[in-house]
């Protein structure tokens, strides 16, 4: 482990001390919010277990539902883990932006500096910005099934062709951001997974987080199920570790959203990339697109949150950029999903408000009752102080 990593780990491990409000520290009326708004859907849609973690005031908070299987019957703790699903781009993200805060790379880069057998090539062209951000100029949703190997996926980026001009479309994508996240751990001189699980994720003081789980930890890897009800969990395959591969439990991932607000002392380089991470490179109608992190003016309402969530924004999107990129901002709504086929995820926070929600589910459900459950969880406890 380099130096500077090291000063990271040793950093990570101290939370920061912060005054709390008396209600955010009333675990009974947050569970009660809670409650309230995730009993119904997982009702609704039959889901076997969720996780929810907020936090409020500096203080976190984390709810159990149900269990961890069907089958075991085992309940949901706070050792269990989720698939993150599309999530997991925002630690992609992130370790790219300490690559850039390091020297390692700059966003400004061309791909070709990093692969120079695409030199020539369209996506030799492509900067890394553009990767981060859906904007390279047209991916597939996924990295087609016959790409399997590290030589089929040089083959498969040398023989891409754009359908837009780079920077004038978002096109959400998984080749893309996994792209991204090759990219950085070339240039970091190190494999990918190792960079997440044995640096990044100890810097952040994430000690159940993984994109490998452990022999030693399956016990608590939550069984999915799909929405037809089968149990499903993701199968690696190419650019996965990189666009949707992680697995973490509620308390890590608040943590997380923590760091993102600057609520835990972390070392400055690693704080100052996730700080980055929030800079606003387009405009995607109503929201705004960061570094994969999707951004909404403070206060929004739960129609655009729940229009910018949607499978319509899956499609080619034309987008206007920002210039100059506008600065990280605290007056924001902040989100991402994740979806596999065997789980949901939702992340928010509002840096303003000194608030942040996750919200974990073993069965894939649709993003809008995710949004509308921490909404509702979200103004509720801003209404109640």
């Amino acid at each position: 482990m380099t130096r500077d990593w090291i000063g990271i780990l040793s950093a990570a491990l101290v939370s920061t001390c912060i005054s709390t409000s008396g209600f955010a520290a009333d675990e009974l009326k947050l569970k009660a919010i809670s409650d309230a708004a995730i009993k119904p859907i997982m009702d609704k849609y039959g889901i076997p277990g969720m996780a929810v973690a907020i936090t409020a005031d500096g203080q976190n908070h984390i709810f159990n539902y149900g269990v961890e299987s069907k089958d075991t019957g085992r309940p949901v703790t706070s050792a269990t883990m989720f698939e993150l699903g599309s999530i997991s781009k925002t630690f992609t993200v992130t370790l790219t932006s300490y690559a850039e805060v390091t020297g390692r790379l700059s966003l400004s880069d061309k791909a070709s500096k990093y692969l120079p057998s695409m030199k020539g090539r369209p996506f030799g062209d492509v900067v890394l910005m553009d990767l981060g951000t859906h904007t390279a100029g047209g991916f597939p949703l996924q990295v087609p099934d016959d790409v399997k190997t590290e030589k089929q996926l040089m083959e498969y980026l040398a023989s891409w062709k754009p359908s837009y001009a780079a920077g004038t479309h978002r096109t959400y994508a998984n080749p893309s951001i996994g792209a991204l996240g090759y990219i950085t751990a070339k240039s970091m001189g190190k494999d990918f997974a190792a960079l997440m699980e044995e640096q990044l994720f100890p810097s952040l003081g994430l000690t159940s987080t993984y994109i490998n789980v452990p022999k030693s930890k399956m016990a608590d890897y939550a069984q999915g199920y799909k929405r037809s009800g089968e149990p499903a969990r993701m199968t690696p395959a190419t650019l996965s570790s990189e666009a949707y591969g992680v697995k973490s439990t509620a308390g890590d991932m608040i943590r997380f959203i923590d760091a993102n607000m600057g609520l835990v002392e972390l070392d400055d380089k690693l704080q100052q990339a996730i700080t980055n991470t929030h800079t606003a490179y387009f405009d995607v109608g109503a929201m705004t697109q960061d570094l994969i992190w999707e951004q909404y003016s403070y206060p929004a309402t739960l129609t655009t949150l729940m229009d910018n969530n949607s499978s319509a924004m899956l499609k080619a999107i034309p987008v206007k950029q920002l210039m100059p990129a506008m600065k990280p901002r605290d007056d924001v709504w902040i989100n991402k999903t994740g979806s596999t086929n065997g789980f949901g995820a939702y992340v928010a926070f509002v840096p303003k408000e000194r608030l942040g929600i996750v919200i974990l589910a073993n069965k894939n459900y649709p993003n809008e009752d995710r949004v509308s459950a921490a909404y509702q969880i979200l103004t509720d406890i801003i209404s109640a102080r």
